[in-house]
């Protein structure tokens, strides 16, 4: 799915603000040029993440790395918050009648930790957001179709979005292989860093990959963009009887380029809750092959 004239408009503003603090006036008009450049080179044809993750290296290259360092600083800190609470959000799925389906409504709402569609995230709303979920609403008709899926597949890939939220993706993927002890899984996580976004050094932090296989999809993209895939990331999505992808940016990358995975998210910007019909921070749990997209109003329905 290429980027959408909102996306184009929310990257470019995102660095104008990012960089209105800085003092040479002569090198922001350089970097904002360039990114218009990026944007204008490319936006009909590539997806959102994929140009969040040229624009990251662009900054890069014009203002150094001290903001990469910093992110990870971030990620670690929402890292061992949610393994700080793993033990209790744990403890309130096993109460469940129906642990997997507690898991659908805890995995989306932990989709809250995004730095890139969150202007400024906040750990009292994500609270909040965790409180609520044991009282979301998941689907019935999506659920059957998504249990039968797993009860008949071989090979499952998971396909992460955030740190913090990859420790509520690992407690999902535990209740998953409980109940299918059969079933292989890899977890795909991204090939550098790119914003917040989950990658080896937060999967193995996290104790993912003591769990299951895992590996980076090769790409520094802010998505899954299936052509910039590693050959080994894209032959085992290819093989996957049923794909599960978190998160905004994933649904972004991979609509449309035959994977038809099931999504899991929350809109979190306009333009999601434009797209789907729903109030901010409302959780998606669909199948693409059951989402409709509206070509002319660019809007999607479930």
């Amino acid at each position: 799915m290429h980027a959408g004239s909102m996306c184009l408009s929310c990257i470019f503003g995102k660095e104008e603000k990012r960089i209105r603090g800085f003092q040479d006036e002569e090198k922001k008009s350089g970097y904002l040029h360039r990114v218009l450049e990026l944007l204008y080179r490319y936006g009909q044809t590539e997806s959102a993440p994929w140009l969040a993750g040229q624009v990251s290296r662009l900054y890069e290259q014009f203002w150094g790395t001290d903001n990469v360092a910093a992110m990870k600083e971030v990620k670690h800190t929402f890292n061992q918050l949610l393994l700080a609470r793993e033990g209790e959000i744990e403890g309130r799925i096993r109460q469940s009648p129906d642990v997997l389906k507690e898991c659908i409504k805890y995995v989306c709402a932990g989709n809250y930790i995004d730095f890139s569609a969150v202007e400024d995230v906040n750990v009292a709303v994500f609270d909040q957001l965790l409180a609520q979920a044991a009282i979301a609403q998941v689907s019935e008709a999506e659920y059957a179709y998504f249990i039968h899926d797993l009860k008949e597949a071989h090979r499952l890939v998971y396909l992460t979005d955030n740190c913090g939220e990859i420790v509520l993706d690992k407690l999902f993927i535990r209740c998953i292989r409980e109940r299918y002890p059969k079933l292989s899984v890899t977890v795909l996580v991204r090939g550098e860093d790119i914003l917040n976004d989950a990658t080896m050094e937060d999967a193995r932090e996290v104790g993912l990959t003591e769990m299951v296989r895992c590996m980076g999809n090769g790409s520094g993209a802010a998505g899954t963009v299936r052509k910039r895939l590693s050959r080994e990331a894209g032959q085992c999505l290819s093989e996957a009887d049923v794909i599960i992808a978190k998160g905004q940016g994933n649904f972004e990358s991979l609509f449309g380029e035959g994977c038809n995975p099931y999504y899991f998210f929350l809109c979190k910007c306009e333009l999601f809750v434009q797209r789907f019909g729903l109030k901010q921070f409302a959780s998606v749990f669909m199948k693409e092959e059951r989402m409709q997209l509206n070509e002319e109003e660019g809007l999607c329905e479930a």
